[in-house]
């Protein structure tokens, strides 16, 4: 019986691209786009119907802090994003801590329309389920759709799935999880209430305070320590990120649907607690729950550099660096209570390499997004959409300009590919 990368190898193509990217979230959205500005033929596959994966699909909101002292550290193509929902939302309302929320309904079509603009096409509904390589070459992938298993080929491929898949279907190296253990940040099921009455909300430590004495009667069992929830654009709608899923891994599907059933649980719960106990919320109903789980953590690919978490909080700098961030340090604990937060200094970020976007053994692949080369601690940082869309950003220009060698992701010249970067309004160096 023939492997799945044989017959992979053995089918005929469906389709083909110079550049083919395997997700169409945050950050696939902005490698796919930028890689087609900068002149590439692009395909984008995405196993939903629509693109923005996380903060579509799995209903992630509001951005995390993309600026720091007053200083935008995250901008390029992101930025045109938020610009575009501005001017199709007016001014979105700023939620508490002055993170930004913006419209998940809206995103799917300025993403959409943004990519159609762009020249790339678009294979929806289309879910990756194997690579072929050959010689440290990826060669082709598997996806299955309605219309049953095809074959795509192209001469570089990006990696923006979220968990790795690709480079680890290909055989490229990764870590997983806390090193003591490989235990991964918990999961969360997002959700939204509305009929909420906000002007008789309490504070967050008031209904904290509500929250832990729920707790000590034993009506909750969600291990999360608080409740996690902010403002919306859309009055009267608040958003909750506040189910924890411990003990679970994003790349099994064993674990996921268990990870469902469990978050489920937990919303109705938390929805239960919230109407019985919280002034404002007593004709509130449940008006969204996500389509997909927020998976935090899952694989690290090793890439030619490994980011730490001394790099993140000591906010250094490469001679490569492609973006930037400025989230702190940010571990949600894998096995119940508790977060770890650690803060940069303020008005500090730090540089994210090239080189963590090259897996090792590689030459025409390069990964981005969240399971980019970093260790587990340097990964809570980074994970956020604001630089998973920067990352994406470069990884898309980075392909383009190696279809000049070949599709050999390591001739780019990582100054040109900068000052590319710079020319399109990302932010390279400490502002």
């Amino acid at each position: 019986m023939s492997s799945l990368p044989e017959l992979i190898s053995s089918l005929p193509l469906a389709d083909e691209a110079e550049v083919v990217v395997a997700g169409g979230g945050p950050a696939g959205l902005c490698a796919a786009v930028s890689a087609a500005q900068e002149g590439a033929e692009v395909l984008l596959l995405e196993r939903f119907g629509c693109l923005g994966g996380l903060a579509t699909m799995g209903l992630i909101n509001p951005w995390m802090p993309f600026f720091t002292r007053g200083k935008t550290i995250n901008a390029g193509l992101f930025a045109e994003i938020n610009a575009r929902l501005h001017a199709e939302t007016g001014e979105a309302r700023v939620g508490e801590g002055a993170d930004y929320a913006f419209d998940e309904e809206m995103l799917k079509q300025v993403a959409q329309e943004m990519a159609l603009e762009a020249g790339v096409r678009l294979r929806l509904n289309s879910l990756l389920t194997g690579v072929a390589t050959q010689g440290g070459q990826v060669t082709r992938l598997g996806v299955a759709s309605k219309s049953g298993l095809q074959v795509i080929g192209g001469q570089l491929f990006v990696d923006a799935t979220g968990d790795g898949d690709l480079c680890a279907w290909a055989g490229a190296e990764f870590e997983q999880g806390r090193p003591e253990d490989g235990l991964c940040q918990p999961m969360t099921l997002c959700f939204r209430m509305a009929g909420v009455d906000e002007e008789r909300m309490p504070t967050r430590p008031e209904i904290n305070a509500l929250y832990d004495q729920a707790r000590e009667r034993g009506e909750i069992e969600n291990p999360r320590e608080n409740v996690l929830w902010f403002r919306t654009v859309h009055p009267g709608v608040v958003h909750f990120n506040t189910t924890r899923i411990v003990g679970k891994q994003g790349t099994s599907a064993e674990d996921l649907t268990a990870a469902e059933v469990q978050a489920r649980q937990q919303v109705k719960e938390t929805v239960a607690f919230l109407r019985e106990y919280v002034a404002g919320f007593d004709q509130s109903f449940v008006i969204q729950t996500a389509t997909m789980l927020g998976v935090r953590e899952s694989r690290r690919v090793l890439g030619d550099y490994l980011l730490t978490v001394e790099d993140v909080l000591e906010a250094r700098d490469f001679e490569d660096g492609i973006a930037r961030g400025c989230y702190t340090v940010d571990i949600h604990s894998p096995t119940g209570a508790g977060t770890d937060i650690r803060h940069l200094r303020p008005g500090e970020s730090y540089a994210l390499p090239y080189r963590c976007l090259t897996p090792r053994g590689f030459e025409n692949l390069l990964v981005t997004g969240r399971p980019i080369s970093a260790d587990h601690g340097a990964h809570s940082s980074l994970r956020i959409m604001p630089i998973a869309m920067n990352l994406g950003e470069a990884a898309g220009v980075a392909a383009a300009r190696a279809l000049k060698h070949s599709g050999r992701t390591r001739a780019v010249d990582v100054e040109q590919l900068r000052e590319t970067l710079r020319g399109r309004g990302a932010v390279i160096e400490a502002p």
